[in-house]
C-alpha cells in the first residue's frame, strides 16, 4: 500500500518558483525533455502532484539525470515549471538523505 501525503505540493510551493499543481500533464515537457526516457520530467510531477514522495525516493538516481536546460519550463503552457519541480525535489533528496534516521 501506498502511503500518500493530503498536502503533496505544500513544501515546494513555498520555497520556490515551482507550480506543481498547475501541471495538467499535457506532456509538452516530457516531448521536449532531451531524455527522452519514460515521461521525465512529468512523471515527477506527477509524483509531487499525488504526494508519491516514496517513488521518488525510490529513484531518486534519476533526477540528477536533469540537465536543467530550462527546455521544459519554457514549453509548459500553465506555468507549472517543471525544471524547478526537479530541483526542489533534488533539495528534497538531498536534505532526507542528510537526516540521520534515513543514513
Amino acid at each position: 500500500m501506498r502511503m500518500i501525503n493530503p498536502t503533496p505540493t505544500r513544501g515546494l510551493k513555498q520555497t520556490t518558483h515551482a507550480h506543481p499543481e498547475l501541471c495538467f500533464s499535457c506532456g509538452t515537457c516530457s516531448a521536449i525533455c532531451p531524455l527522452n526516457d519514460a515521461g521525465f520530467p512529468r512523471r515527477y510531477v506527477r509524483y509531487v502532484q499525488i504526494g508519491a514522495y516514496d517513488r521518488i525516493m525510490a529513484n531518486y538516481r534519476e533526477l540528477w539525470r536533469c540537465l536543467h536546460c530550462g527546455l521544459c519550463t519554457a514549453t509548459c503552457p500553465r506555468g507549472a515549471n517543471p525544471g524547478e519541480v526537479i530541483l526542489e525535489l533534488k533539495n528534497l533528496v538531498v536534505n532526507t538523505l542528510r537526516r540521520k534516521d534515513h543514513v
